[in-house]
């Protein structure tokens, strides 16, 4: 089986994801469909040497441009290239996808197609962070800006079966992303849901701050859409702004360079234990299928490692080990929604 990219998606449309697709084919040997206008992938695959048999093409005519609304490309591109790598998945001739494309229009296309797993309501964006001790998986990162307690519930037991297939941790340590680590911190939604990961079968370990969020404290740590891609934006430039600060500053001086030399293995291990773009992309929990979210401005680098990525997803079944939490909480899920139901 394949993985299909969306070789139109993204900031770089083509170049980037046939230089990312021929990395993946070249390194790991993993067949991959790039979904796009034909004559242009051609082009750009005669730069390269790979095994013709493990790199394939699907045409399409149309492409979802980031100015248009999720449900306006649902409806009117129906031959876009993300809708295709889609029904490439759906049909089961390819395992999962692969895009930096327009987020919403491939959520939606996703959750349109793929349909979503039984008991989650919301699919949520999952990624991993760094830490002091071990990385850990913030969700959601953006797929829902407005939550109820249930959602992040649903969250949190995928962000443990995620936790366990991925990371290999045993018991994750599931924790709120809050205002305060007290038990009564945070707004309305946070203390709500507090109460219901408290009688989930979950290792709940309560709230955990932003300040403490790379401390190692949490192995899985859940917030809605809005707050989780807030912090992963704010984490991300944070890591660029002091790259770049250490780039100036050693440039300044041959004193400074001559530091830099004595430093560089510490510097080197930084860089590879924060650097965001070695884990490719971001998995969309919570669907019949695996679709990885890419940045748009997603390197070759970025692609080659969301492929694998997406890959080890299949293969360790990860959707499998979700849908095995959801019926494990069925019932204080169900009574979660009855309440909601009555609130109202």
């Amino acid at each position: 089986m394949a993985i299909a990219i969306d070789a139109m998606g993204g900031d770089y449309a083509v170049t980037v994801p046939v230089e990312g697709a021929v990395n993946a084919v070249n390194d790991f040997g993993i067949d991959v469909i790039l979904v796009g206008k034909q004559t242009e992938i051609e082009t750009e695959l005669k730069r390269y040497n790979y095994n013709e048999s493990k790199l394939h093409i699907e045409n399409c005519s149309e492409v979802v441009e980031m100015h248009e609304s999720p449900a306006q490309a649902l409806r009117q591109k129906k031959d876009s290239s993300i809708r295709i790598a889609v029904n490439l998945h759906r049909n089961k001739q390819a395992d999962a996808v692969v895009t930096a494309g327009h987020t919403g229009a491939s959520m939606a296309t996703a959750k349109f197609v793929l349909k979503s797993i039984q008991g989650i309501d919301r699919p949520a964006i999952a990624t991993v962070m760094p830490s002091l001790k071990n990385p850990c998986v913030i969700l959601d990162i953006g797929a829902n800006a407005d939550c109820k307690p249930e959602y992040l519930l649903q969250f949190a037991l995928m962000g443990d079966a995620f936790s366990r297939c991925l990371l290999s941790v045993k018991s994750p340590r599931v924790a709120l992303l809050s205002n305060g680590e007290e038990e009564g911190k945070g707004n309305l939604l946070v203390k709500e849901s507090y109460d219901l990961l408290k009688e989930s079968t979950l290792n709940f370990i309560g709230n955990v701050e932003g300040k403490t969020m790379f401390q190692g404290l949490a192995d899985v740590i859940v917030c809605d859409g809005f707050v989780g891609n807030i912090t992963l934006k704010v984490a991300e430039g944070t890591f660029d702004f002091i790259k770049q600060v250490l780039r100036d500053e050693v440039s300044k001086s041959w004193v400074a360079k001559l530091g830099y030399l004595g430093m560089r293995n510490p510097f080197q291990s930084l860089r590879k234990r924060a650097e965001y773009t070695d884990w490719g992309g971001a998995p969309l929990l919570g669907i019949q299928g695996m679709v990885i979210i890419c940045h748009g401005n997603s390197t070759a680098h970025t692609y080659r490692n969301a492929i694998k990525h997406a890959q080890e997803c299949v293969d360790l079944g990860l959707n499998e080990m979700i849908a095995r939490e959801i019926m494990e909480n069925e019932t204080l899920l169900q009574t979660a929604e009855s309440k909601a139901v009555v609130a109202i």
